[in-house]
């Protein structure tokens, strides 16, 4: 048994992606004796990045785009800019169409409408008129509830409803996010764009076809301030740098431990027992960053929990798709032949690429319902070195494309391998399309990473969900699915918590608080708190 398991410790946390790490990092320099288990060697999740086609060439193999990380309050308050470097681009989206044109979002408002301007006049007033509204609510309501935890439904809209940018707001979140962007915009360049920038990782309209969002993302397609931003030298670097802040502050990690059961004693979580029968003892809590059916499932089982509860888990929805990951090492970076309507397409954080119509993104969108691989290619890119050299050897670049793919999609009796190089085929002739010099001659090698490959990996995406629970109305916010459980001592910091998915590091960071608040801990932070944020 590994020297780490030989102890009691104050608390231990299962899973050390992002958010266990966040949490760790917390708790520790709280005082807290902190221990960190993961199944894998590895640490960090989908903060992966791999040489997965040629030595020098480093692919971010699951997360990429990080939105306003530098900004996080975990971010600054565990001072990672002292051990991590971010890059903001200044332009952040970028549309080439076959029609030569192209259409960019950048962060200066001016510049960005005078883009719109190009394609429909209306259309830029029209940005102007929410952009305004939008920098005062993402500023004032998004962000600050993004890293809180969330007010009671009754609470928060009485809250929201005292100033007119809450009830703009609120008015929002009653909106499909598809209508809003059909409704508010005439060109259907302009609406293809917004539709990518308000959904998550270019997913399009599986993220937008939901019947109302009460986070309010869909307010994110309106501002420029708060954007994405790429990890210098790749997405792991965030990892390492949260490892080494916990390591810091006295934490214990230990890779390769299989958890057959978190152990309930009395009614309480006390502790872990691994496959091979060592039991590890926790004094004060144990917390899963995993997925929720693993954690209460597998780790815990039905009995020992509530009727209720068991419902709960049974009610829980996973997104219907997954990602079709193509990643290249290329001679040259991509050149978009639109760059000769606008050379910032070239420079954009992120591409839309493929669909050129409305009536391309429905068709697309029925197919994935249907569980089958979509007739027309359209996925997210971007041109990673043009922004980061570092992610390639010099005069080399990397780029990738993430197309929405069914998990299991209907080959017709065709071989899964197959079927992979041929999509993957036709990824690459569309992407030349629009930047001719992806081309056989300038790719140097490829590297196909589909769902199938990431859930035999990352066990927690189950059913191919990269998010581990769907951004829908009964799982966000106030119907999250909580921090603390039924089983006192054990609580949840992963996914399924507020704010959801995707590198946000939110639950990680709200569970903290939270945790150190019931295990009587010093709070050496000021946790975010939504009632003051919207009271104020």
């Amino acid at each position: 048994m590994a020297a780490a398991l030989e102890k009691t410790y104050d608390g231990i946390i299962i899973g050390a992606g992002h958010h266990g790490l966040v949490l760790g990092s917390y708790l520790a320099k709280a005082g807290l004796d902190v221990l960190l288990v993961d199944r894998r060697l590895k640490y960090g999740g989908g903060l992966c990045t791999e040489e997965a086609t040629l030595p020098g060439f480093y692919h971010n193999l699951h997360s990429i785009n990080h939105f306003h990380i530098s900004e996080t309050p975990w971010f600054k308050d565990l001072n990672l800019a002292e051990r991590v470097d971010y890059i903001t681009p200044r332009y952040e989206f970028g549309q080439p169409h076959l029609d030569g044109t192209a259409l960019v979002f950048g962060r200066d408002l001016e510049e960005t409408l005078a883009n719109v301007a190009r394609f429909s006049k209306k259309d830029a007033q029209t940005f102007r008129e929410w952009n305004a509204k939008a920098e005062e609510i993402t500023r004032d309501i998004f962000l600050p509830e993004r890293y809180s935890e969330p007010l009671p439904q009754e609470e928060r809209e009485a809250l929201l409803r005292r100033t007119q940018a809450g009830r703009d707001f609120l008015e929002m979140t009653l909106r499909q996010p598809l209508d809003v962007v059909q409704e508010l915009f005439e060109n259907e360049h302009v609406k293809l764009l917004f539709l990518f920038k308000v959904s998550l990782f270019g997913t399009w309209l599986v993220d937008t076809m939901s019947k109302t969002s009460p986070m309010g993302s869909v307010i994110r397609a309106f501002d420029l301030q708060s954007g994405y931003q790429l990890c210098k030298g790749g997405s792991f670097n965030l990892a390492r740098g949260l490892m080494e802040t916990f390591i810091a502050a006295g934490g214990r990690f230990q890779p390769q431990v299989a958890i057959d059961k978190i152990l309930i004693e009395g009614g309480k979580a006390t502790g872990i027992v691994t496959s091979d029968g060592k039991t590890v003892r926790a004094r004060k809590f144990v917390a899963s960053t995993l997925d929720i059916h693993q954690t209460f499932e597998n780790m815990i089982g039905r009995r020992q929990l509530p009727k209720a509860f068991c419902e709960k888990l049974d009610n829980f929805k996973y997104t219907s798709w997954s990602l079709f990951g193509l990643h290249l090492a290329l001679d040259e970076a991509p050149h978009m032949s639109a760059a000769a309507f606008d050379p910032n397409v070239n420079r954009a954080m992120k591409w839309s690429l493929g669909a050129e119509t409305m009536e391309d993104l429905f068709s697309a969108f029925a197919d994935v319902n249907a569980g089958r691989a979509p007739k027309i290619v359209q996925f997210g890119s971007g041109p990673l070195t043009v922004l980061d050299p570092t992610q390639a050897p010099p005069g080399k670049h990397t780029t990738y494309c993430w197309h929405v793919m069914p998990l299991d999609p209907d080959l017709e009796g065709r071989n899964y391998e197959d079927f992979k190089e041929e999509f993957a085929e036709k990824i690459i002739e569309t992407f030349a399309r629009y930047a001719p010099n992806v081309s056989s001659k300038t790719i140097l090698g490829k590297h196909v990473y589909t769902g199938r490959e990431y859930v035999a990996e990352l066990v927690n995406m189950r059913g191919g969900d990269i998010f581990m629970g769907a951004f829908n109305a009964e799982q966000v916010m106030y119907n999250h699915f909580g921090y603390r459980t039924p089983i006192p001592g054990l609580y949840m910091a992963g996914s399924a918590a507020h704010p959801g998915g995707a590198i946000s590091g939110g639950s990680g960071y709200i569970s903290a608080g939270i945790i150190a608040h019931d295990v009587g801990a010093k709070l050496w932070w000021k946790p975010w708190n939504a009632r003051e944020a919207l009271s104020a």
